[in-house]
């Protein structure tokens, strides 16, 4: 404790603002790569190095830690390489300068297109015609749009029927509606899901492409099974099965259509962040009073 007061009396106002933007730089890289797998892959390599560390400490492993000490410097060439599609993106969006928050479309967009979207699958359900319907929320999909037929049209019932009927050329793939709430792209790309914990096995490519999407970052997808005529829904990696046009609706107003304006800018997060740290330690040194 007098060590920590010893370090804290000797700071100085340059030290202050040097500890504040190296904690901005930290928070900035997660805010970054928030909704991405980056971060749960991140969240793996880290616990294994430290896990491994503290081994070779405690029983003083001399063999692992050399390895360990050797590895290091391989594992920062190695991060760029394994998180290169994740650096591309942030990048993209740093040159357009979306990082600090992707502005969507005004709240009556997002209810128009959650409308129509409910419609034209509830008429691809009765008629047992396949479809995909990304909505896009704060990730970047422009990776995604540059794989299919660029459309720029208005999002309505008729015009994702025609688009998903089975004779045209652009009914396989996905359609992709943008954070303006227009179509962007149809027969689209999507990544396949690699997970082996899908509610159900037997799903086929369109299922996988839905979960895919969903887990590389925070996009929803709508999807009409063209076996059963079933309509499914993908949303941070999980899937909810079996919904009708009413139960649709519900989960889509949720996910896409409550914030009015803006996504949390930067800004208002680091607000938030900073209020409930100061609570917390408002709480802390009551309690500390009391006892």
């Amino acid at each position: 404790m007098e060590q920590i007061l010893l370090i804290l009396q000797s700071l100085e106002l340059t030290d202050i603002f040097d500890i504040g933007i190296v904690t901005l730089l930290f928070y900035s890289i997660t805010f970054m790569f928030r909704g991405t797998q980056a971060v749960a892959l991140m969240r793996g390599i880290a616990l294994l190095v430290i896990g491994l560390i503290s081994i070779a400490a405690v029983f003083r492993l001399e063999a692992l830690s050399w390895l360990l000490a050797n590895s290091l410097t391989a594992l920062v060439i190695a991060v760029p390489v394994i998180f290169q599609p994740e650096i591309r993106r942030v990048l993209e969006r740093l040159g357009r300068g979306s990082v600090f928050g992707t502005r969507l479309a005004p709240h009556e967009i997002r209810v128009s297109v959650i409308n129509e979207v409910c419609v034209a699958a509830d008429k691809l359900s009765e008629r047992r015609h396949g479809a995909l319907i990304v909505l896009q929320r704060n990730s970047s999909l422009q990776a995604f749009i540059r794989t299919g037929i660029q459309m720029d049209s208005m999002v309505t019932a008729e015009l994702l029927a025609t688009v998903f009927w089975p004779r045209t050329e652009l009914h396989d793939g996905a359609v992709i509606v943008d954070n303006t709430g227009r179509i962007a792209s149809a027969s689209s790309v999507l990544p396949i899901t690699a997970s082996r914990n899908l509610p159900n096995p037997n799903l086929g490519t369109r299922h996988r492409a839905a979960v895919g999407i969903s887990e590389v970052g925070d996009a929803l997808c709508v999807i009409v099974s063209e076996e059963t005529g079933k309509i499914s829904v993908t949303n941070a990696g999980r899937m909810i099965l079996d919904l009708d046009a009413q139960r649709l609706r519900l989960i889509l107003s949720a996910y896409y259509g409550p914030a009015d304006d803006v996504s949390l800018s930067m800004r208002a997060r680091l607000r938030e962040a900073a209020d409930e740290l100061w609570l917390r330690m408002k709480t802390r040194r009551r309690q500390q009073a009391q006892s």
